[in-house]
């Protein structure tokens, strides 16, 4: 259908972006049809003329699956008067025989799943929001390149035979520079580059920590979250950075879907089977959080009672994620509440 030829005026349309670093494909749906597809440049004015030109009578409504990029375009659709959700991968359905994947079908599928209403935007954070959070989660990211050099440096021992007696204590700087001292030629130089690209990783690890210290220090909730067993200076830190005072959740079930904490569910009839957890949300999160859990099981004798009731009738995995759950539900207590958590505090509805 040639979209210059045909009015959509008073119509609504729904339109599917699929979003590249150069590049955007957009697919437009009216009235379950595909009236339009097309690429264009990777900034929302060309999102906005796309409309302005083909659709300027009609009511639309745009989404965008949430990645990389940000909400740097949903903001400036928004700004610009565009209906826009953002949608979270997981959460789009797949037909099990949709085995290709292309930019043009991607798009397309999420311009139909909105405009059959199968879509739902995630919460969309403020700038000050994604601010407050880039410190940890540049730690993490400055965490991830230390055991990449780390490990690299251990596959290139591995790779001349080169094996510590106690390979873990080549791992750390001080016996790192101890051992090379003992090589020579290409392979020692080649091993020092990588040693000093771990202490200069590790330096700006020191760096980032000091400043998230002064960012806890002015953070009314820190003193919160750090109360509840098993959360730690880190663990408070992206909890209050990524949570906040959670009162942006309805309900505890919208907390645990936000952290990746919600079990599957399957129904048979009259059966509702509950699952593993369904995946979706903050894995990041989920990590944490079931990692605070093992520490608040070895601090807290109500949490390890719970745990060890769980563990004997479902086992230990499926134990521990409900235990996160539990520790989860308890800092939201604490956090609605505003104050510190104390054993058998009650866990928020």
């Amino acid at each position: 259908m040639n979209s210059r030829a045909v009015s959509f005026e008073g119509q609504q349309v729904y339109i599917g972006l699929d979003v590249h670093r150069a590049f955007f494909v957009a697919s437009c749906v009216c009235d379950g049809l595909a009236v339009k597809r097309c690429r264009m440049p990777s900034r929302a004015e060309a999102v906005i003329s796309l409309i302005s030109k083909y659709f300027p009578d009609s009511e639309v409504s745009t989404c965008y699956e949430a990645g990389y990029s940000g909400f740097w375009l949903h903001r400036e659709l928004e700004a610009a008067g565009i209906s826009n959700i953002v949608v979270h991968a997981a959460s789009i359905e797949v037909a099990a025989n949709d085995r290709v994947k292309t930019d043009k079908r991607d798009s397309l599928k999420l311009a139909t799943q909105l405009a059959a209403g199968r879509l739902k935007g995630i919460r969309i954070p403020s700038l000050e929001e994604e601010y407050r959070r880039l410190l940890p989660r540049t730690r993490d990211q400055i965490s991830r390149a230390i055991r990449r050099v780390q490990n690299q440096i251990r596959m290139r021992l591995h790779q001349f035979g080169l094996v510590p007696e106690d390979l873990n204590r080549v791992l750390r700087v001080k016996d790192a520079e101890a051992f090379l001292d003992k090589l020579e030629g290409d392979l020692k130089f080649s091993l020092e580059r990588l040693v000093e690209q771990w202490k200069c990783l590790l330096e700006q690890k020191k760096e980032l920590e000091k400043r998230m210290r002064v960012q806890a220090k002015e953070d009314p909730l820190e003193a919160l979250y750090r109360s509840v067993p098993g959360i730690g200076v880190l663990t408070a830190r992206v909890l209050s950075t990524e949570l906040g005072d959670m009162s942006q959740f309805p309900n505890i079930r919208a907390l645990y879907s936000f952290t990746g904490l919600t079990p599957s569910e399957s129904s048979s009839g009259e059966k509702v089977q509950r699952g593993h957890i369904s995946r979706q949300g903050s894995s990041r999160l989920r990590y944490m959080l079931i990692e605070a859990s093992w520490k608040a099981v070895r601090k807290d004798p109500v949490m390890k009672k719970f745990y060890e009731e769980l563990k004997l009738r479902c086992g230990a995995r499926k134990a521990i994620v409900a235990t996160a759950r539990k520790l989860l539900g308890k800092a939201r207590a604490v956090i609605r509440d505003g104050k510190p958590y104390e054993r058998n505090y009650r866990q928020a509805a």
